[in-house]
């Protein structure tokens, strides 16, 4: 060997392990959250995230009970307005246009006269025969083209983007720091499940068996000679509120450990208090929207989500002063 080289060589092998573990080091302290601002809350997170995954620890979880459940409208993407609601509208109008006799039957008749009153009356109701008569009488896959439609053509009329753009990025960097931990992610919205499942691997890599919505019964049926899923016209679950710990149970057989929701109608707080409640360590995200600016500011009526928050010792995380950034640009 050459004498110089043979010199050099242990110079270059404590260089190359210096670099290694700087290497290292560096990616241990590589910010998992880059969009949160430093506070008490980012610092929660990442406290009860190492406290459950260290092993030793007295609040550790095994991996197979590390189960993190996000709602979406509000939670993981904006409600105002709400996608699925300006899906509903379109395809009750294409129907109306098809058949004009239905602009004189409720509800149809109530959403092309812009009767809100008609809808607030009669809460949940008049929206839910809405949706039942837009989304059944169908095949899925016709279902399933429609709203595959309707992603790529629509934008968000305040931030003229295509809606699939508008995943909050803070809650972003939370789920891939969640499944880089070993949590099992999942959605429980009440939105319609085959909505969501339209957008959610690709948007927040959450795959399709992973999401639990609103459902409506299906069939297995020929039709036109072939045998395919029929959608009905019978609501099989409406998941909001108590439905929400109640389909969480039924799809996934466990209690979350994790879990994250938003204010705004209180459909998230039974589905907080039941991963609150579970026996070990838990932790509840409640996501206040305060930044009219960036996004938008709204309360509920009767402040039951925050009220909840505070009388559980619940996160409440605000837009406004929690998260550097709300989209990512």
């Amino acid at each position: 060997m050459n004498l110089v080289l043979k010199r050099a060589l242990p110079l270059l092998l404590s260089l190359i392990i210096a670099i290694l573990f700087s290497s290292v080091n560096y990616l241990k302290n590589v910010d998992p959250l880059p969009s949160w601002k430093e506070g008490m809350n980012k610092k929660a997170i990442l406290l009860f995230v190492e406290k459950v995954t260290r092993e030793g620890s007295n609040d550790y979880v095994e991996p197979e009970d590390r189960i993190a459940v996000f709602d979406n409208d509000g939670t993981l993407w904006p409600e105002q307005p709400l996608v699925e609601g300006i899906f509903l509208l379109k395809t009750v109008k294409a129907m109306v246009a098809k058949d004009p006799s239905l602009k004189n039957k409720e509800p149809f008749k109530a959403v092309m006269e812009k009767d809100t009153g008609f809808f607030e009356k009669n809460n949940h109701k008049g929206i839910l025969q809405l949706a039942v008569a837009a989304y059944g009488n169908k095949t899925e896959g016709t279902f399933e083209k429609d709203i595959t439609t309707f992603l790529k053509s629509e934008k968000h009329p305040k931030f003229n983007v295509p809606y699939t753009e508008l995943g909050y990025q803070p809650m972003l960097e939370l789920m891939a720091f969640l499944k880089g931990k070993g949590f099992e992610t999942w959605i429980c919205s009440g939105g319609n499940v085959e909505f969501i499942r339209a957008f959610s691997d690709d948007m927040y890599g959450i795959p399709v068996q992973q999401v639990i919505g609103s459902t409506l019964k299906m069939d297995f049926k020929k039709v036109d000679g072939k045998h395919t899923l029929w959608r009905d016209t019978v609501i099989q679950s409406f998941n909001d509120k108590e439905e929400k710990p109640v389909n969480i149970c039924y799809h996934i057989g466990k209690v979350p450990v994790f879990i994250a929701g938003n204010e705004r109608s209180g459909g998230d707080i039974a589905m907080l208090t039941y991963s609150d409640e579970r026996k070990g360590p838990s932790f509840q995200l409640l996501i206040n929207h305060n930044d009219a600016a960036r996004e938008f500011s709204y309360q509920e009526k009767d402040n039951a989500s925050l009220q909840a928050a505070a009388a559980n010792g619940w996160n409440v995380i605000s837009i406004k002063d929690d998260w550097k950034i709300v989209f990512k640009k």
